[in-house]
This record gives C-alpha cells, sequence and structure tokens, in this order.
C-alpha cells in the first residue's frame, strides 16, 4: 500500500462561525440572478448588514419583464437562490431576508414582488349553507 504523503489534505473548520467576516452578499446575488436577466445591467443589489443582530436584508430589483425567469416555474428559482444566500449567512453565524422590487412597474414602484402576489390572489369563495341542512345523495357506481 503506496500513500502519498506529500499531498496535503484540506483543514476545514465547518463548525466554526466567523461573525466578523461577512459573505459578499452582493457578488453573491448578482452570480445568481443575472443569467436569468435579458438585460444584466438592470439589476439593482442593495445590500444592509446589522452586525448588532446578526442580519442581512438584501434588496433587489430588475427589469419586470424578467420577472418569470427570475422566479421560474412555481417558484423554484427564487427558492433556489434564496437557499443560497441563507447558507452563505448561516456559514456566517446570520441571517438573511431578500426583498425583490419591481423596477419598472407603473404605479407599482417599490412593491415586492411578494406583495403584488398576494394582491392577485382572489378571495377564498364562501360555500353557501343548504337551508334544510340536507346533502346531496351521491349514485353509487356501476360497473
Amino acid at each position: 500500500m503506496f500513500l502519498n504523503r506529500s499531498v496535503q489534505q484540506p483543514h476545514h473548520n465547518a463548525g466554526t462561525k466567523s461573525p466578523s467576516a461577512n459573505p459578499n452578499y452582493d457578488g453573491l446575488v448578482r452570480f445568481l440572478v443575472q443569467p436569468f436577466l435579458e438585460s444584466p445591467e438592470s439589476l439593482s443589489v442593495d445590500c444592509e448588514i446589522s452586525h448588532t443582530l446578526q442580519r442581512a436584508w438584501i434588496r433587489i430589483a430588475f427589469e419586470s419583464t424578467d420577472k418569470g425567469k427570475v422566479f421560474g416555474r412555481g417558484g423554484r428559482n427564487i427558492q433556489a437562490i434564496r437557499t443560497v444566500i441563507a447558507a452563505a449567512a448561516e456559514v456566517a453565524g446570520q441571517s438573511v431576508y431578500l426583498d425583490i422590487y419591481g423596477s419598472t412597474a407603473s404605479g407599482r414602484e417599490g412593491m415586492s414582488f411578494d406583495e403584488d402576489r398576494e394582491e392577485r390572489i382572489p378571495p377564498p369563495k364562501s360555500r353557501e349553507r343548504r337551508d334544510n341542512g340536507s346533502r346531496p345523495i351521491a349514485k353509487p357506481r356501476s360497473r
């Protein structure tokens, strides 16, 4: 059996958290979001870090025409982006909040897409109860 002792094994300190070293949230968000954008220069990233609360707030804005690509089917893309950012924050011992704002929506400047989505969901329809309290009779299936 041969052992190559000249190759050093990396020392991983997965359990240690360094609160003084902040991840480069701006660069990370740009790296994750820009591939989805038609015009990557339209991406605006604002990052605010609170050292006392160990929290980071990231606000991004881009052209509303790229909203569908960034969010993905069922919100999968944006959820993956949030997961990666949250993992980077956890390594630094922080929590992170990602807000997404529309940049060209008329009359909705500064409104996050989460608020926009909530606004479009119709209220649940209430079922009307029958006065006599009876339920329709279901006929058994014949095969």
